[in-house]
């Protein structure tokens, strides 16, 4: 079964074809971060108009990359849940208009349940190679800077076993997932604030360094930034873990730490302005801060893992799914765990033909392509 994917529920265009749920034929993404990264995050209305330009040419890259014509695909896959509400639109009224005029069936899949399905794409090291290169022209290597470790500490030809515990981190969410099967799912912890995706943002802006800040601050820990003498040192700043009873997360207080830390090392007032405090710092202190910064988020996700694993004895696998999944430390403080191949932490339209191709074989019925709707803010249990 071949599934064309396509996902917009950000700022990424992406459309891919899957065969049989893990086989990856095609997978085109056009990002948008350049755009944004002069403003420091994502604008909605910037994103929409950008989606629309690139659908239709992504759609047929894939297609052609693939080797395939209209008749060789058997349904269609689009993100409806959960994104920017106008993303989300031109992604949807694409799918169901090419539904409608090549009569495909046509799946919903929540943008979650994609993240976590990444981990069945087969992809080998030359496949992950391959579409690096491939990606590089219209998305750079984000996360790490050494392509060549990609898949190191991805498990690419087993697939997990169930029950399994998932943990997804991105820009916009924080949760613990258990899954006893395809397809089912049940949150067992959340974030009550910050997702750990957008407090890495923050703190990047707290510290000078450019949006997105997740991969910014990563290359800022290795002492990869201009003026940088050396590696940030990771116990030169103690950070406090929040006390969220049970498997939820917070990380809004872990944002104040860092800021107010920036501060006391500065000798400054906390009145002073926050977007003033970049011109203060010295390139080693701010390599200084993201290692110590970068451990401490770490160091959380590892134990509140840790933790859903003792209460869910049964559980033979843990995936790790998301944008955050990329991170090169989160990946090697938990080398048991399932993590995509890093080109497959972010948005991508494989991952949602993989979670649709599971959908169809757990009984999920099409829609019907005249009546779905898009939801901006919907839970993976809904």
């Amino acid at each position: 079964m071949k599934i064309l994917g396509i996902e917009t529920s950000c700022d990424e265009t992406a459309a891919a074809v899957v065969e049989d749920g893990v086989r990856i034929l095609s997978n085109v993404v056009v990002s948008q971060i350049d755009i944004f990264a002069e403003y420091g995050g994502v604008i909605p209305e910037v994103a929409a108009r950008s989606h629309l330009e690139a659908m239709m040419p992504v759609v047929k890259k894939a297609l052609l990359d693939a080797s395939c014509t209209w008749n060789d695909i058997d349904a269609i896959a689009v993100t409806h849940a959960p994104g920017l509400l106008g993303s989300l639109l031109i992604g949807t009224l694409t799918a169901r208009t090419l539904a409608i005029l090549h009569n495909k069936p046509l799946y919903a899949v929540h943008h979650l349940k994609s993240h976590v399905y990444a981990n069945w794409l087969e992809v080998t090291k030359s496949k992950a190679e391959s579409s690096s290169d491939t990606l590089k022209a219209v998305r750079p290597s984000l996360w790490s800077s050494d392509d060549s470790a990609l898949d190191s500490s991805s498990n690419l030809f087993a697939t997990p076993n169930f029950p399994l515990l998932a943990l997804v981190v991105s820009g916009g969410h924080t949760q613990i997932l258990y899954m006893p099967g395809h397809n089912k799912f049940e949150i067992i912890g959340t974030t009550h604030d910050d997702a750990i995706g957008e407090c890495f943002d923050k703190v990047a802006k707290i510290l000078g360094l450019p949006y997105p800040g997740g991969p910014s601050i990563t290359r800022a820990a290795r002492g990869e930034i201009e003026g940088a003498t050396r590696p940030g040192d990771s116990d030169k700043y103690k950070l406090p873990h929040p006390k969220v009873e049970g498997l939820d997360f917070s990380f809004s207080g872990l944002k104040t730490a860092v800021l107010r830390a920036v501060q006391k090392e500065l000798g400054v007032p906390i009145s002073y302005p926050s977007h003033k405090l970049k011109e203060l710092l010295s390139a080693e202190q701010v390599c200084d801060f993201a290692a110590s910064f970068q451990k401490t988020a770490v160091e959380i996700l590892v134990e509140k893992l840790e933790m859903a694993k003792r209460e869910y004895p049964e559980t033979k696998s843990v995936v790790i799914a998301g944008g955050v999944s990329a991170n090169q430390a989160l990946r090697e403080a938990l080398p048991e765990a399932y993590f995509p191949a890093t080109f497959l932490s972010g948005d991508n339209g494989a991952m949602v033909a993989a979670a649709c191709y599971f959908e169809i074989l757990s009984g999920v019925n099409p829609v019907n392509p005249y009546k779905l709707n898009i939801y901006p803010r919907i839970s993976i249990q809904d």
